[in-house]
């Protein structure tokens, strides 16, 4: 099975790590955020494709074509338009079913494993109080029915779209929905147009790190210096 791991941004927010670096090659508990994605993928995945933009020589130099038996394959994105584009680049590379990942966050990967228990899936993390990004409607049997992008403030625990997908090719038949007021398109919001067609099971994260700014890398740092300790 693949994994499609999209890791092309500039990680402006996490300035001035990112001038020489790629934002998923900043290192957090020793390794690489990429290597800590890679790490944690579910043995039934043997090939990896990653979609790679700003700096993404450095990441190709790094990992080569194979890390630990498996596969890599490399997508060029170019111009940055969002993660619907990202993964459009990938689509010749599909084969079947797969696993869509951001390049930034640290997940586990019996969450990944988890989501691969369906042929639609999206991993959700719950959040109580102020969130920004994107939140999770579902329906009353468990299925997405919309992801609501901005910032959030539910005094109520809500989900949270923590980026992981599980997908069919026919991802792939529907028109990519750009954001308002942006040149980009995005891959939650394509996705929902693919739930009024498919049952995509919401199944909830036991962890997740995101990483977006120097902020939540010194808080990954420490708690994942903590789950080794």
């Amino acid at each position: 099975m693949q994994a499609v791991i999209l890791a092309a941004g500039k990680g402006v927010r996490m300035r001035p790590l990112t001038y020489d670096i790629p934002k998923p090659m900043v290192k957090v508990a020793g390794k690489n955020l990429l290597e800590h994605k890679l790490d944690q993928l579910p043995e039934s995945i043997d090939e990896v494709i990653m979609v790679v933009g700003y700096l993404g020589d450095q990441i190709i130099n790094y990992f080569g074509r194979e890390y630990q038996g498996k596969k890599i394959t490399y997508v060029r994105q170019e111009e940055l338009s969002g993660t619907g584009k990202a993964l459009w680049l990938a689509r010749g590379q599909i084969k079947g079913k797969f696993i869509s990942l951001m390049g930034d966050d640290i997940y586990l990967r019996q969450d990944l494993e988890k989501c691969l228990e369906y042929d639609w899936a999206v991993l959700a993390q719950k959040v109580a109080g102020p969130a920004r990004g994107g939140r999770i409607v579902f329906r009353s049997d468990g299925h997405l029915q919309e992801i609501i992008e901005g910032e959030h403030n539910h005094e109520h625990e809500h989900l949270m779209n923590t980026g992981v997908f599980v997908m069919e090719p026919e991802i792939f038949n529907y028109e990519l929905v750009k954001l308002p007021g942006k040149e980009e398109w995005g891959l939650p919001q394509t996705l929902v147009q693919a739930a009024q067609d498919f049952d995509v099971k919401i199944v909830i994260a036991s962890f997740w790190l995101p990483v977006t700014d120097v902020n939540d890398l010194k808080k990954a740092e420490q708690i994942l210096k903590s789950v080794k300790s």
